[in-house]
């Protein structure tokens, strides 16, 4: 156990400090062959891992080139100026249809594609309407948490969904139907949260005037045209792929390798750039720090959990839904949720999964939402960070915990709440 928390504790540390640009994924890596060095995972511990994680992976990739082509395009431009324009000049709505607007990226396009892809567009409209930085901090801070928050509804909404499906055999729109109401609470209440928070920040009055027509921000119309249609056609192939228990990344990464054709085919992308620069290091990451855990799982971490789901379930299934809920979401808030998340899984696995259903999607919720807490609870945080730093904006430790730390819990209740 000693050894196994040690490695553990090194690799998270060298995946936040990033000594000499040292990359996540190649952090990840390095601890997981020291994992396997030094005897804390066996080489059938990796195919364990990989077995676990490489559909939830393959649909990542597919996810992000998907939303990268998009974003070549000017869809979520043309999304987050509509918004914008739609709030009709008052700072409060513009609020709340941002949130609505990034709820719907990470429903559709994953937490880690709206980190990546609207986080940016988002602070460049913001400077264009010049706003100032008190009111960019509480825009940036509440795209940031819905982008997480709102990450529950779908198995595609976010890693930790796909890697809990896939353990426990979930179907597409078994899941979608489970977590529609959670989710809904968690939108509402996030929103409500957030907004009660960053009330005094958010100026009363925007000039949208200064923002460009909707439809000039598209880059290329046909594409733009032609997206709507396939998104409705890649959503119906989920919902088909769970009648033939076919996995998610055959539609995620088969649905983005087409779409990257079609945008080829009418000069919408050049495909090898795109390729370039989709976020590989997030990949070797998932399987390298995954690897990583697994050791602690050895050393008998989710028996210890388990034990601690067993003391919940005999005070009712209440306590024990929300009780796992919040164990999930501290533990990813200190962890990490990508660890978390596989290592509550086997734990409810060893306490029994029939008849518990409730308790995997207490621990999707937690690992969505309590990872808010901290700047290091979430790789989609993580990336959201980094995307800021590159433009310029620095948000400190103690900044970040201060609003985290305050608004999470509460959404967190609220969600699980919806399990009951």
């Amino acid at each position: 156990m000693i050894t196994a928390t040690l490695l553990f504790l090194v690799t998270l540390l060298f995946v936040i400090w990033q000594p000499k640009g040292l990359q996540i994924g190649t952090t990840a890596v390095i601890g997981a062959l020291a994992a396997l060095l030094l005897g804390v995972v066996s080489f059938d511990d990796v195919i364990t891992v990989i077995d676990i994680v490489w559909d939830a992976t393959l649909a990542f990739i597919g996810i992000i080139l998907l939303s990268m082509v998009l974003d070549e395009i000017g869809f979520f431009e043309w999304a987050a100026v509509k918004m914008a324009k739609l709030s009709g000049g008052s700072g409060n709505k513009m609020f709340v249809y941002i949130l609505i607007l990034g709820a719907l990226v990470a429903a559709f396009f994953a937490n880690d594609g709206a980190a990546l892809i609207l986080t940016p567009i988002l602070l460049a409209k913001m400077k264009y309407l010049k706003m100032n930085p008190v009111a960019i901090f509480a825009f940036l801070m509440a795209g940031g948490f819905i982008g997480d928050s709102a990450s529950n509804p779908l198995v595609i909404s976010n890693l930790t969904n796909i890697v809990t499906a896939g353990y426990f055999d979930i179907g597409f729109l078994e899941y979608a139907r489970h977590m529609f109401v959670p989710n809904l609470l968690s939108i509402v209440a996030s929103i409500a949260v957030l907004w009660l928070y960053f009330r005094k920040d958010i100026p009363h009055k925007v000039d949208v005037a200064l923002l460009p027509e909707a439809s000039s921000v598209i880059k290329n119309k046909t594409m733009f045209k032609i997206s709507w249609l396939f998104l409705a056609l890649l959503m119906l192939g989920y919902f088909m792929g769970e009648r033939y228990h076919l996995p998610v990344s055959l539609f995620a990464l088969g649905g983005a390798l087409l779409f990257l054709a079609i945008a080829t085919h009418y000069k919408a992308t050049k495909p090898l750039e795109t390729i370039k620069a989709a976020p590989w290091q997030v990949v070797w990451f998932s399987i390298g720090l995954y690897v990583v855990v697994y050791g602690l799982k050895n050393a008998g971490l989710t028996d210890e959990i388990a034990g601690w789901i067993e003391a919940l379930q005999r005070h009712g299934e209440a306590v024990a839904v929300i009780g796992t809920g919040f164990l999930s979401g501290f533990i990813s808030a200190v962890m990490n949720n990508m660890p978390t998340i596989m290592l509550m899984d086997i734990a409810i696995d060893k306490v029994g999964y029939a008849g518990n259903e409730a308790l995997a999607y207490a621990n999707i919720l937690g690992a969505n939402l309590g990872p808010k807490m901290t700047p290091i609870g979430s790789l989609a945080t993580l990336l959201w960070l980094h995307v800021l730093a590159q433009k310029g904006v620095k948000i400190g430790w103690g900044e970040y915990m201060k609003v985290g730390l305050v608004i999470t819990p509460p959404v967190l209740f609220i969600a699980l709440l919806g399990l009951l």
